[in-house]
């Protein structure tokens, strides 16, 4: 059995988001009639279709099919050359499997988006706001930041001033936003402001914030003081005015008393000193011991309490974990809302709940032989809270993301990384089930849970590293 087979073309350009079609045209050299499957297979084949599936030829006859190539927008589409195939499989002879291989071009786009978190910071020195930047491109972006505000009256210290994304990756830059004046006294002020994301060759991306600042003192407390202060004054004032004669008629007062003893009678001088009398005993002094002297006997009664048991955290079950078996290990428990910690459970167990409608508050992760563990967690209607800043902890230390304080809301998604090799992560959000599980690369993070335009709340968890 023979196939003549060819491309036309062999190479083509498509844009992400659009579709482009190459036409295969194949002969039946052989003696029989034969029918062929076609597949696209190569990085492409998830977006690639072959019409018709399937082509019948006699001997000597000729026929085509129309491969189309649909990438998407999404980082997916990796930019750049991107070779194809199509697999060629005959009826009668599975065996003789024909492989025709081209080139497909996917020209890059870029797409940035940024967002600040929190998007009003509160301070009277200082703002400590973080911005995200989401690459939803299919290229690497690189960007330098800055800040800027009417008027000046604001100082910026951005780390990192400049970053590097790789498609479909994101970063967070921290912030600190410093006023060149103090309000000593006063109600608060709020100052707009904007981050700058500027890309070489393209217009500069400005993400506006506020910062709100608090005077040093209550307004009221100036007003007092000032108050205090004319007060003060006007009665030294008055004091110096009409300051009162006071006259002191002590010494004729002594005079007269003195003159009014009679003198004493002469007698002669002791010849030594009277012995000082020892203090007489009494029963107490006589049985009167220090306080804590004894036995003990009057504590033990304590009303039979006894000790709570320590709490059993992640970083009590990884150690125990350890001891027991070699290798890398992270353990894990959920804080369930209405039901509160849960046992803590190690390499790849579930923790927290599916499908009950019961979201998690807090996780508390520890790891062993990885030199330590990092993240941060994400709020539902709070967005990235203060108090739950970029955290890390060394191997064996406990982690705690979220919070578990009834004003919290429950968690919407986390990042996670640790400093040695890698850590992977399934989650499963309310709606939607258990997603795929992903994993960093080596001393890198990655995000896990919902989306963050979606605000579904996070259900249960599972970690390998």
């Amino acid at each position: 059995m023979s196939l003549w087979t060819s491309l036309e073309p062999l190479s083509t350009t498509v844009d992400p988001g659009s579709s482009t079609t190459v036409r295969l045209r194949l002969r039946n050299t052989g003696d029989v009639v034969d029918e062929y499957r076609f597949e696209a297979i190569g990085g492409p084949a998830p977006w690639t279709t072959v019409e018709p599936q399937t082509l019948r030829l006699y001997p000597g006859t000729t026929g085509s099919v129309d491969v189309t190539f649909a990438p998407p927008r999404t980082p997916d589409a990796t930019a750049g050359p991107n070779p194809y195939a199509v697999r060629i499989t005959p009826t009668e002879h599975p065996e003789a499997v024909t492989v025709p291989e081209g080139n497909l071009t996917i020209t890059p786009f870029t797409e940035v988006r940024a967002e600040l978190v929190p998007p009003v910071v509160k301070g009277r020195f200082r703002g400590r706001p973080r911005l995200a930047v989401d690459n939803l491109g299919n290229t690497k972006v690189t960007a330098s930041l800055s800040g800027s505000d009417s008027g000046d009256r604001l100082s910026y210290d951005i780390q990192p001033s400049n970053v590097q994304i790789e498609p479909g990756r994101a970063a967070f830059v921290k912030a600190t936003l410093k006023p060149r004046q103090i309000i000593w006294f006063g109600s608060k002020e709020e100052q707009p402001y904007a981050l700058a994301l500027r890309r070489s060759g393209a217009t500069s991306m400005d993400v506006d914030g506020t910062y709100v600042q608090r005077g040093f003192l209550p307004g009221w407390l100036a007003t007092v003081l000032a108050l205090l202060l004319t007060l003060t004054i006007a009665f030294v004032v008055i004091w110096l005015a009409y300051k009162p004669a006071v006259k002191s008629m002590a010494t004729e007062k002594s005079s007269q008393t003195v003159s009014a003893i009679p003198p004493p009678e002469e007698s002669a001088a002791p010849t030594s000193a009277p012995p000082t009398p020892e203090p007489e005993k009494t029963p107490e002094t006589e049985t009167e011991s220090p306080a804590g002297d004894g036995d003990g006997g009057g504590g033990g009664g304590g009303g039979g309490e006894t000790e709570k048991p320590p709490e059993r955290t992640a970083a009590v079950a990884v150690h125990e974990i350890a001891a027991r078996s070699e290798g890398r290990h992270i353990c894990y428990r959920a804080y369930v809302a209405d039901r509160g910690w849960q046992e803590p459970v190690c390499d790849g167990a579930e923790a927290g709940t599916v499908g009950k409608g019961l979201p998690i508050k807090a996780l508390n992760i520890a790891v062993s032989r990885t030199k330590g563990v990092r993240g941060a967690s994400a709020y539902v209607v709070e967005g990235w809270r203060k108090g739950d800043k970029w955290q890390q902890q060394s191997t064996g230390k406990d982690m705690y993301l979220g919070s578990t304080k009834e004003s919290y809301s429950a968690m919407q998604g986390f990042t996670i990384g640790v400093l040695e090799g890698t850590v992977c992560q399934t989650t499963s959000v309310g709606g939607k089930g258990w997603g795929g599980r992903f994993c960093t690369k080596p001393e890198d993070w990655i995000y896990g849970g919902s989306d963050m335009k979606l605000k579904l709340q996070l259900e249960a968890v599972k970690f390998t590293v």
